[in-house]
């Protein structure tokens, strides 16, 4: 068939489709608050060239192989580095096993509702990240904020990754090269395999940085002491690895969800491997129960304290990776009738049972690595975030009597596994949206483009100022916005689009009613515990510092740019979608940007003729006011 013909056929089933609901909608209806006279004909404006098609003209949109993969796919996205180095730093800092307490609680108000939710909504209407604003149009600058931050965190997580390869090669080395000083280290260096009692009653008098420390920022990262004069030239080394990163994730992506839903069988259950292997080497070592208990000993006062429930939250959203577009993108590949409540527990709990484990393997092995040492205590032993990884748990491995060695490849190997699964999820987040709206151009093109894109992107972090962007970019150009744009997710599903409508969309797809508890989750709790976190975190801001060292001024202000053009895109699109909007009044064009979209809905069109004819018949006559709709969004 020619390209004219099959676009005339186009045109003609959506003529069709617009007669099926012209014919339908010939009643006044509701869709929210505002009483709309539907007895003309809806506009459907099909452009084959400028627009996706409408819903259900083009067919349906690719599905997982097997409905498993989808959830091997969202443990492999959401069980990452955070839970392995993040977690049990962030645990021992906010009460210990106490922790658990308010994690578990967050992750029942906050962090499983909106999983929940964001699956759900991307299964509906199976579309990308921005598709699924049609839903209301007005905010699909949110959707575009969070994308842009996804692109970001792929570049920095990648970089990451280049430094697993780099510790996972030097691993094979006769010795390992972080076990012994360099002689123009200086007498301040002490080797972790002579370091002893003597050496620690010796610390007392001289300030001894151990061997790990040293080859992580000197060899590894080049580090320099600030970023006042530059960040430097790249590593080549570190260049080469963060290529084959990218190479990798190419690899993988290049089919779309046909091959990367083969490899999160490896990449979401390979790591568990590896990590109750290091389990069961580390509960035998000496001085290993002595880390774990110092590990999970609840410190029950942290419980009143603020800071603790604020750790609690930012953790679980950077453990699950909500509201970063990678769920609704998943989720969008799904069977329409897939019901996904038993996906989401699951994914929930393995996520937060893996964060626990993980602590618990990483403590044994800094309690056997503060015995070692002499140090009763193991705080003195402890270094967050990165530093966990690549000083501390190196440090111990060191001192390791047995197979050092294999140890070293086994936790490295797993921390590249780990990264790999998360980057694939956000890159496909990323790509699917571009595909989405440029779908004539090959996917494989759409790969290589982005992953050249971000790899030269992430080359800045592979230079001895690197780290000190890392730690930028993480906040300001990731973490700030997706909290912004969080709160503005969770009120654009719950309140401008209404819990009760979805629930009628949960209800056609899934044949399920929405409980209470969901409800009120979306409506209420949620929402109301994500903006006290954001005013906490405005209230509590202080200005990013690096092990101690202020960023310079131009560095600030190219950091608060960034923040911007993420959290700028909900503004922009909002009033470039008001302005475009049919209606002689800003009060119309208001009305039509707030609305769904006349494409809303499943993308089958068999499908989509059964939606219409469902939504007609289940509406019921409501009064106005925010009273009856506050009502309707709880109880239904």
């Amino acid at each position: 068939m020619s390209k004219s013909q099959n676009r005339r056929q186009l045109r003609d089933d959506a003529g069709d489709a617009i007669s099926i609901i012209d014919s339908l909608y010939t009643q006044n209806i509701r869709i929210g608050s505002v009483q709309q006279e539907e007895t003309e004909a809806i506009d459907l404006v099909l452009d084959v060239n400028e627009n996706p098609p409408i819903v259900g003209v083009s067919g349906e949109r690719a599905k997982w192989s097997r409905e498993i993969e989808f959830l091997f796919s969202c443990i492999a996205l959401s069980v990452g580095l955070g839970n392995v180095w993040r977690f049990p730093f962030i645990a021992l800092e906010n009460g210990g096993g106490a922790f658990v307490i308010p994690y578990v609680i967050v992750l029942l108000l906050i962090g499983r509702p909106v999983y929940y939710m964001e699956v759900l909504i991307g299964q509906f209407a199976s579309r990308g990240a921005v598709g699924v604003f049609d839903m209301a149009p007005i905010m699909k600058g949110i959707a575009y904020g969070q994308v842009y931050a996804t692109a970001l965190a792929t570049t920095y997580y990648a970089s990451i990754m280049a430094l697993t390869i780099k510790y996972l090669i030097a691993s094979f080395a006769e010795i390992l090269p972080w076990a012994t000083c360099l002689p123009e280290w200086g007498e301040n260096c002490i080797s972790m395999t002579s370091y002893n009692s003597t050496v620690s009653d010796n610390a007392t008098q001289v300030k001894l940085i151990s061997s790990a420390e040293l080859y992580f920022t000197k060899i590894v990262l080049h580090e320099k002491e600030n970023i006042e004069h530059g960040i430097g030239t790249p590593s080549w080394d570190l260049a080469i690895y963060l290529f084959i990163v990218w190479v990798i994730i190419v690899i993988t992506l290049i089919k779309g969800i046909h091959s990367s839903g083969k490899a999160s069988y490896f990449l979401a259950l390979f790591p568990y491997v590896i990590l109750f292997i290091l389990l069961g080497r580390a509960v035998t070592l000496p001085g290993a129960w002595n880390g774990i208990v110092y590990f999970l000993k609840p410190q029950w006062d942290q419980l009143l304290n603020a800071d603790v429930w604020y750790a609690a939250i930012t953790q679980m959203f950077f453990s699950l990776a909500i509201c970063l577009g990678t769920l609704i993108m998943y989720a969008s590949f799904n069977n329409f009738h897939k019901r996904v409540h038993k996906d989401v527990i699951i994914v929930t709990t393995i996520d937060s049972c893996t964060s626990i484990l993980a602590g618990c393997v990483i403590f044994a092995i800094l309690g056997n690595l503060a015995l070692e040492t002499n140090t009763t205590d193991i705080s003195k032993v402890v270094k967050g975030g990165a530093g966990l990884a690549f000083i501390s748990y190196p440090e111990a491995i060191a001192k390791f009597k047995y197979l050092p060695h294999l140890f070293s490849v086994l936790f490295f190997f797993m921390l590249f596994v780990l990264g790999i699964g998360s980057n694939i999820g956000m890159s496909s987040c990323v790509i699917t949206v571009i595909k989405d709206r440029f779908s004539h151009i090959p996917q494989w093109v759409i790969t290589i483009g982005f992953s050249l894109c971000s790899f030269l992107c992430g080359l800045i972090y592979t230079t001895p100022g690197g780290q000190f962007l890392l730690n930028l970019i993480d906040f300001f150009g990731c973490s700030f916005i997706a909290l912004f744009l969080a709160i503005g997710e969770i009120v654009t599903v719950s309140w401008i689009y209404g819990v009760k409508r979805f629930c009628k969309d949960i209800e056609f797809m899934c044949d399920l009613k929405t409980g209470l508890y969901w409800r009120v989750c979306w409506a209420i709790v949620t929402p109301g515990l994500m903006f006290l976190v954001l005013v906490y975190t405005l209230i509590t801001y202080k200005p990013l510092e690096y092990k101690g060292v202020e960023y310079p001024d131009y560095i600030m202000n190219i950091a608060w740019l960034l923040w911007f053009i993420g959290v700028g895109q909900l503004p922009f699109w909002a009033l470039y979608t008001v302005y475009t909007q049919p209606g002689s009044t800003l009060k119309e064009k208001f009305r039509q940007a707030m609305q769904p979209t006349t494409n809303w809905g499943p993308a089958s069109p068999e499908k989509f003729e059964k939606y219409i004819l469902f939504m007609k018949n289940s509406r019921q006559s409501t009064e106005d006011g925010w009273t009856t709709r506050f009502y309707d969004n709880i109880f239904g």
